[in-house]
């Protein structure tokens, strides 16, 4: 199954497939929930199924049986799929019983192993997600990636390609998974709805809330978070318009970094609506963005970003998001724009 929102990289490998210009790796990326793992196995039926993934033949029906996703309750390197040519290597159990943070190089020896065998037909591994592997599997890897076998592709996963060491991204042909906030994508939130409920909700602003992730859209749904991002975001529209409201940011605590993206969601949706030069469905954003300056917004984005970037540091969270919320408070009557400290400090 394709979603929606996969069309634009599926159409990219289309076409190396019919001009048969498929390389002997991909990296395929994208954020969390993007449906990585979904798109990568859609391309493996593409490729082995004399029918180009007809879903009904022996060999599409081994590959649905395929499970690599789920957490075994036992050690082991790499996992072989129902389709004898196809292997699959991701973080696993480790022998004291508890799951690993990172892909091993003992994994990624054996995974290179297999595939180093000769082959007839296709072979295929896929590494998820590549950039868990620690540095050795990484160096690992990068052995067979320079010398590549006929037969064989390597398919990499990866949330963040910017983790991968540089050698290893330029021996892969990247396909990139964008979020998405189209019709077409906002008529499939819809749809996983239950019906009974389905129009007490805007599958638009799901979406929003959601950073354009429709997966992730719908689990939000099943606990109370979409509903805490909403309270969110109004709450840091009321701050940019009066500034006394910053008091009110206990409902912030302990959500620091989601909040933060809230933020660069607003902002963003407020550069574009400044750059179309038209108003935007949300009034309260219309009427700060009206107020504030494009150089502005552009340098908080900045900083929005780069607060989002070092929260895979030490550096104190709660600190970092007053400091970006003291410049937000004050972003429709800016005469200078500050240097937020945290930053000067990384």
């Amino acid at each position: 199954m394709m979603f929606p929102w996969h069309k634009k990289a599926s159409d990219k490998l289309d076409k190396m497939i019919e001009q048969n210009h498929m390389p002997h790796a991909l990296l395929i990326t994208g954020v969390e929930k993007i449906g990585k793992f979904d798109f990568t196995q859609s391309l493996i039926k593409k490729l082995l199924c004399p029918k180009a993934s007809c879903d009904r033949c022996e060999l599409c029906n081994a590959l649905n049986n395929d499970d690599p996703m789920s957490e075994l309750d036992h050690s082991v390197l790499i996992r072989r799929s129902h389709y004898p040519n196809l292997i699959y290597c991701r973080t696993e159990l480790n022998d004291s019983g508890s799951m690993s943070k990172d892909i091993r190089v003992d994994q990624i020896r054996a995974f290179c192993e297999s595939l180093g065998k000769t082959a007839e037909s296709l072979q295929i591994g896929v590494v998820f997600y590549a950039d868990q592997m620690n540095n050795n599997a990484a160096n690992s890897l990068l052995k067979t990636l320079e010398e590549p076998r006929q037969n064989t592709l390597i398919i990499l996963l990866a949330h963040n390609a910017d983790r991968l060491p540089m050698t290893i991204l330029s021996r892969c042909q990247a396909i990139h998974i964008n979020p998405s906030y189209d019709e077409e994508t906002a008529e499939w939130v819809a749809e996983q709805i239950d019906i009974d409920t389905r129009s007490d909700y805007d599958p638009m602003q799901l979406l929003d809330s959601a950073h354009g992730v429709p997966h992730r859209a719908i689990d939000d749904l099943k606990g109370d978070f979409y509903f805490q991002y909403q309270s969110w975001q109004n709450l840091l529209l009321e701050i940019a318009l009066s500034p006394t409201k910053i008091k009110d940011t206990e409902i912030f605590s302990d959500n620091e970094l989601d909040v933060l993206k809230c933020l660069q969601h607003l902002i963003s949706e407020g550069i574009k609506i400044k750059i179309l030069n038209h108003d935007g469905a949300n009034l309260e954003l219309n009427k700060v963005i009206e107020k504030s300056s494009f150089n502005h917004l552009f340098k908080l984005l900045d900083d929005t970003n780069q607060a989002i970037s070092l929260s895979q540091t030490t550096v104190n969270m709660k600190l970092l998001l007053d400091n970006v919320l003291v410049v937000w408070s004050h972003i429709t009557n800016l005469k200078k724009y500050p240097a937020i400290t945290n930053f000067q400090e990384h």
